[in-house]
């Protein structure tokens, strides 16, 4: 693996970090497994697993044993940023989807301030002009480019440009993104738990809730749209404060 040939070629951190490193080399690969199971097929496994390595190596020469957490908790973090980071740079998603998930959270956003509850697949598919089935594809495709964790939602409708590590770490987002999240609808609420909490893919999820994959993959995307329709006035207010 490239990534291992670039650590050996460079000097060592340590006996300590070079055990980390290979104690969670399955770490990396179990990541990989899961985050690629929501990527297209044009997107290579083996990339992400590099990636990953290089969050691995780079979380063993930083990790300190008083950081309050485990090793295991702090290298999921960094390794699954290093594969964000990387597939950021391939840009594997059209513009053309980005623009279609900010039409979508937009058409939610209109609908529930004009009707004070929560937006229904029918009538955003009626506002956007669309078919429902071609309006569910639209969620498919919504939830297929949030390839970060529930973290770094905090942008500009989860904008592409935004810092994701910086604004997750912003105490009153994280505040504002529990309240959106607690006033989801069950079903939606429950596959963000499931998805983001308990590490479930989406066909995992499925068999919980007695519905297909893609049925699955549609309420995911539904919850990230109607999370970044009702966090865009948040995001607005933060703005304005900071200006």
């Amino acid at each position: 693996m490239r990534a291992l040939s670039k650590y050996s070629a460079a000097p060592g951190p340590g006996a300590a970090s070079d055990e980390l490193i290979v104690r969670h080399a399955e770490l990396v690969k179990r990541i990989a497994y899961h985050l690629a199971g929501r990527l297209p097929p044009s997107v290579a496994v083996d990339d992400l697993i590099q990636a990953g390595m290089l969050g691995l190596m780079e979380a063993a020469a930083n990790w300190s044993m008083n950081r309050g957490a485990s090793f295991e908790t702090y290298a999921g973090i960094r390794i699954r940023g290093a594969m964000i980071d990387a597939l950021r740079k391939l840009d594997w998603a059209p513009r053309s989807v980005h623009r279609q998930a900010r039409a979508v959270a937009a058409a939610v956003r209109e609908i529930e301030q004009r009707t004070g509850r929560d937006a229904r697949d029918q009538e955003v598919a009626e506002h956007m002009g669309l078919a429902l089935e071609d309006y569910h594809r639209a969620l498919q495709d919504a939830a297929c480019c949030q390839l970060a964790s529930l973290d770094d939602t905090a942008g500009d409708s989860f904008a592409d440009e935004a810092d994701p590590f910086q604004d997750a770490a912003d105490e009153e987002f994280r505040a504002a993104l529990t309240r959106a999240i607690s006033h989801l609808p069950e079903r939606e609420r429950l596959v963000m738990s499931l998805y983001y909490s308990d590490g479930l893919n989406l066909k995992e999820i499925g068999a919980v809730l007695e519905v297909t994959e893609s049925r699955a993959c549609q309420l995911h995307g539904q919850a990230l749209s109607r999370l970044r329709a009702r966090l865009a006035d948040w995001r607005e207010a933060a703005q304005e404060a900071r200006a």
